[in-house]
This record gives C-alpha cells, sequence and structure tokens, in this order.
C-alpha cells in the first residue's frame, strides 16, 4: 500500500521509516556510489529531511519500505535550487506551484509495480495540491524507468554523458495522465483516492511547514 506520510509524522511508522533510510543507504551509497553521507546506524539522511519533506512511501505486507520519494515546496531550501543551478542556467525555480521531488529510492528486489505506484502518488499530490509542476534531479538510469512508466520529464539541462549524465527535468501534472499511472500501478482509482484520502483524512493537504530548529 502507498503511504503519504510528513517527517514529523514518521516516528508512528518506526519500522518502515527506518527500512527507508536503510534502503536509501544500499541504494545510493553502497549501489551507485553517490557522495552520500551515512550515519551510524546505517542510515542515509540529508539536510532536506529536516526541512519537513513529505515522503510517499510504498508499504510491503512486513510493514517494510518498498519504495519512496519525497516532496518540498520549492518557495523552500531545495537541493535543485541549493546545489544544481549550473543544470538551470542559473534560474532559481521557485513557485508556490511547484514542488521537488527527491530521493526516488527502491527496495531491493522491489518489482515494478512499486516504481508505477510511486508515480502515480507523485501525480496524486500534484492534482490534489492542484500544482502545475514537480521539478527533480535525475541520472541517467532513470530515463527508461520514467519512459516505461509513462511519465516523463521535461529536461532543463544536463551535465556529464551516458551513464555519468545527471539532469534536472520537469513534469507537468496533467489529469489525462492519471489513467495511464493507475493502469501501470495496477491500481484502481477507488484505491488510490483511498490510500491519499487515508493519509490525510480525506482533506487536501497544505504544505506543512518546515520543523523549528
Amino acid at each position: 500500500m502507498l503511504r503519504y506520510i510528513y517527517a514529523d509524522d514518521l516516528h508512528r511508522f518506526p519500522r518502515l521509516a527506518r527500512s527507508m533510510f536503510v534502503d536509501r543507504a544500499t541504494q545510493f551509497h553502497d549501489r551507485l556510489g553517490w557522495d552520500v553521507a551515512l550515519r551510524d546506524d546505517g542510515t542515509e539522511r540529508d539536510e532536506y529531511d529536516d526541512a519537513n519533506p513529505l515522503y510517499l512511501i510504498w508499504e510491503d505486507a512486513s510493514g517494510r519500505h518498498g519504495g519512496s520519494m519525497r516532496f518540498l515546496p520549492t518557495t523552500g531550501d531545495t537541493m535543485v535550487n541549493d546545489h544544481f543551478r549550473h543544470l538551470t542556467d542559473g534560474v532559481e525555480i521557485k513557485s508556490p506551484f511547484i514542488w521537488e521531488c527527491t530521493r526516488f529510492c527502491l527496495a531491493p528486489g522491489a518489482p515494478m509495480q512499486v516504481s508505477a505506484a510511486l508515480m502515480l502518488g507523485g501525480m496524486e499530490v500534484g492534482l490534489n495540491n492542484h500544482l502545475s509542476h514537480s521539478v527533480g534531479v535525475f541520472d541517467a538510469r532513470m530515463v527508461r524507468i520514467y519512459a516505461r512508466l509513462g511519465w516523463g520529464p521535461t529536461i532543463l539541462g544536463t551535465a556529464g554523458q551516458g551513464r555519468d549524465a545527471i539532469s534536472v527535468g520537469l513534469w507537468a501534472f496533467e489529469p489525462e495522465l492519471r489513467p495511464r499511472l493507475l493502469a501501470r500501478a495496477g491500481v484502481t482509482d477507488e484505491i488510490s483516492r483511498h490510500w491519499y484520502d487515508r493519509s490525510f483524512g480525506a482533506l487536501r493537504p497544505a504544505a506543512k511547514p518546515a520543523l523549528s530548529a
């Protein structure tokens, strides 16, 4: 099942949360070799996890993480603006209608359905919050995945070539894409709405403020 959880609510799901951060360490540090910092407990977190992001998390039957990604409004600090502005010709992307999506992570052995469900969840976030776009940084391996799932980005800029290429892209939140994502995820309209409404008490969520220091 898909859960939508703000960072300040993760304590309610300790098994799910810890397994997500452990899987992030496995994917980004161990498998992809990214320059990310690991904590002593074997998890991977960064400063944007401290900004109270909204996590989309696939929870498997054992209550563990199957896949996830996180959203932050671009009106605050974001990875794109802080570290990848050279890929946008120096243009800062800030808008109440654009949220950043980062840390797309899959648990080892996760089926393609999980990727599709996460993309569907991203669409639900955008449509229910009346957003126009999501912005994100992605590497070359993700291009094929996005194409297979039927929702690819408009690329704003790329650095590097081949497997080492890193890009910034915009995903448009278009309602006509939703049926395609439902089909890819193997999920009915009713189930997707139930997952979303269960997480937010049938309310349309506004962006929650960052936790105070």
